[in-house]
Parts: structure tokens; sequence; C-alpha cells
């Protein structure tokens, strides 16, 4: 009684006075002591009282889980542990255990973020026939999930399933974020479902997660359909959300459908950025849409967006499946004119589609503008080759060499090639003068 009143010094006195008259208070009256003792701070008299109830074999689970809270707040997560571990290796203090102490271990362990210590104590729940609460499953995933060890987040959330434990809100939410990242996204949907099932309401965090796994799993309807649930749920749609809608259906083939619901983001939402842009550009490179490319370019410039190479590239790379080599070089010379840097990717697209159109004068101007570029010389003395400008490539292929480039394998082969094509011309021609 005096101790639920917090009547610390009463409590402590009469429990003193009861030890000098040789009677013994029972574990309850103890654990309220201690109780009342670590509400009030005062750890040292906590600490006696904890020895006296160890040596009178008082000690109960409460009484452990009390004791291991209040030294991990006062000294140390670790020293919570290794009085843990003493008590675990005395078979008579352990008698006390149950699956509460446990529990009272495994948040310690959460505070450290020690994942293995956590799996040991959950093994030791097993083989000390104990089954786990919900508290308990609900702790191993949230830390096994902090810790990134999501197959062992998966296996604790399957034994609580097991055991008929309903999980938490919580645990849920953190489970959907485990599956995604071993890409179990049928796992991830049927907990997002169970979610829907018990009235519980998913965040914009895992709606947005499930359907970028959807879409990368190429899931496209069911990512839509997601999308519908987030936007039933009274969740605003944001540019991460926007993104994985727009690159489901750019992995889907479905480029046109990305295109149209670019447009729409665009007119209704101020989130558009330059990664959705640059799907969106990326499906016109697919559809050789140089046009649009160009148009969706023109926007982002006018926007205030920050156009990055990246950005310049897709537009010339649609320009160059589309086969538009004066357009992809009016891109270029923009591109340089904004101080956008070009970097290779820039220029082995500008020569590709130079060599398709026998822009040959422009194709010498971009190797004389850009530093030494294996990559480049390669392209060029391929193209050169099948274009049957055989003289030119062997030029380049010496100046190459001068340069002390290495070639790859493919154009020494072609210079191979028509070396031994050289060859066989000057035999039949001794041949004949014969």
């Amino acid at each position: 009684m005096l101790s639920r009143s917090n009547k610390v010094r009463s409590a402590l006195e009469f429990y003193r006075s009861m030890k000098l008259s040789g009677l013994q208070p029972s574990a309850h009256a103890c654990n309220s002591l201690l109780s009342c003792l670590l509400r009030n701070e005062l750890l040292d008299d906590a600490l006696r009282t904890f020895e006296f109830m160890k040596t009178n074999e008082l000690i109960t689970g409460h009484t452990c889980s009390l004791i291991l809270k209040a030294i991990a707040d006062t000294q140390g997560c670790d020293a919570a542990l290794d009085m843990f571990a003493e008590l675990e290796g005395d078979s008579e203090q352990k008698k006390g255990f149950d699956v509460i102490v446990y529990n009272t271990a495994i948040t310690v362990c959460g505070r450290l973020n020690n994942w293995v210590e956590t799996e040991r104590l959950w093994r030791r729940i097993h083989e000390n026939g104990y089954i786990g609460t919900q508290i308990t499953y609900s702790l191993l995933v949230s830390i096994f999930f902090r810790c990134n060890q999501n197959e062992l987040a998966i296996d604790a959330y399957n034994e609580m399933i097991q055991n008929g434990l309903e999980p938490r809100d919580d645990t849920m939410h953190a489970m959907i974020s485990a599956c995604i990242k071993e890409e179990k996204w049928d796992l991830a949907l049927s907990i997002f479902q169970k979610m829907l099932n018990d009235g519980l309401k998913p965040n914009p965090v895992a709606c947005n997660a499930l359907i970028n796994s959807l879409g990368k799993a190429g899931e496209v309807k069911l990512a839509f359909k997601i999308y519908d649930i987030m936007k039933s749920l009274g969740h605003t749609p944001d540019a991460f959300t926007w993104n994985s809608l727009l690159g489901a259906l750019y992995r889907a083939n479905q480029h046109a459908d990305a295109l149209h619901l670019f447009e729409r983001i665009r007119k209704k939402s101020s989130l558009v950025n330059v990664h959705l842009y640059n799907t969106a550009l990326m499906s016109c490179q697919k559809l050789r849409s140089w046009d649009r490319a160009l148009q969706l370019l023109w926007q982002m410039e006018a926007s205030g967006l920050l156009v990055s190479t990246a950005s310049y590239n897709l537009v010339i790379g649609a320009c160059e499946t589309a086969r538009k080599p004066e357009v992809a070089l009016q891109v270029y010379d923009h591109m340089i004119h904004q101080k956008c840097v070009p970097d290779t990717f820039t220029h082995l697209s500008l020569i590709r589609i130079c060599i398709w159109g026998s822009l040959w004068a422009e194709v010498e101007a971009i190797l004389d503008r850009v530093p030494s570029n294996v990559s480049l010389y390669n392209a060029v003395i391929h193209g050169m080759c099948l274009r049957g400008k055989v003289e030119s490539a062997k030029k380049l292929y010496l100046r190459m060499q001068n340069n002390g480039l290495k070639p790859d394998g493919k154009t020494r082969a072609l210079m191979l090639q028509n070396l031994r094509k050289d060859q066989l011309k000057v035999k039949r021609l001794s041949y004949h003068r014969r």
C-alpha cells in the first residue's frame, strides 16, 4: 500500500523493520517496493532490494524486467545485457524467468540495434519452451527490419501468424517494406490487403512502396489498383507515386500510355521534376517521337528546372532513333550554349546518327572537339567500315594508335579483315599483270 501510494521513505522503513524482525516480505511486496524505488530514482536502494530478493529466491519475471530497464536507463544497454546474461546463466534465478523478461532484454537489444543478440534471444525463447507474445514479435520484426535483416523479419512475422497472434499496425507497415526489399511483392500485397480487411489504413509510404514494387514486377494493373486505393484512403500522390506509375508503364512497353499519364500529371500537379521528365523522354525515345521529346525539353527549360546532361542525351537519343541527324546536332549546339557539359554517351549518340546520315564532316568535328576517347574512335571506325569508307577508317585507326588509344577487339578485327582484302587485291593485280 505504501509503495503504491509512492510513500517511498515510509515503505523503505517498513521493509527494513520487517527484515530486522526476521520477517520476510513476499515477492509481490518486494516488487512493489522495487518499482517505487525506481520511480523515485533511488537506484542504490533498488539494487540492495534486488540482491535481497536474489538471496531469498524471491525473484520473479517482473523483478528482472524492472531491474533490467533501470540498469539500461542508468548504466547503459550493454550493462543491462551483461546482467541479463548473468541471471540467465544462474539456474536458480532463471526459475523466475518468463517471456516478459526476454521481451525486456530484446527491447534493450533494440536500443543498440543489436540484431545478432536479438536473434539469439528469440532462439532461447524457443529452447526454453516459451511462446512469444504480440509484443515479442512486434519487437523482433521492428529490430530485424531496422537492421536490414528482412528475411529474419519475415520469419518472425510468419511465426507470429502461425501462433494465432494478430500483428499490430506498425508491424504490418514494417513488414510491407521488408517484403518489398526482398522482392516478395505477393506477400507485401497480402499484408496490405489484410490491413484493409482489418479496418486499418496503410500509410502513404506503404502505398508508394507497393506501387513501385508491383511496377517493377510488371504488375501494372495491380499497381494502378493500389493507386486507386491510395486515393480512396485520402492520401495525396507525391512525386514518388507518379514516378513509380510512369516507370511501371515504361517497363511494360506502354510508352504512349506513359506519355499520356505524364501529360495528366503535368497539368494537375506541381510535383513534376526532372526525374519524371526523363521517364517521359525515355518513352519518346522508344516511340521515335523526336518532336514530342523537343517539346518536353522546351517545357523543362521554361519551367526553370535544371536540365541535366542525361535529359539532353535522351532528346538526342530520340532524334537518333527517329533518324533526324540535323535536329540532333541542333540540340547538341543548344546544349553547349546552355553550358551543359556533354558526356561520352552524348557524343556516341551524335556520332552514330551522323554516320547514318553520312555527315562525315560533323563526325570529324566532334572528334576534333572532344578529348581523345577510345569509345568514340572505335564507334567511328566501325561506322566507316560498315559504310565502305575503309581508307578513312585506316587513317583514323593510325591516328588512334598515335594518340596512345588501344582499339577494341571489333575494331582490330575490322582492320585485319580489310587488310586481308587489300592483300587479296594486290595478289590478283599481280596475277593479271603476269
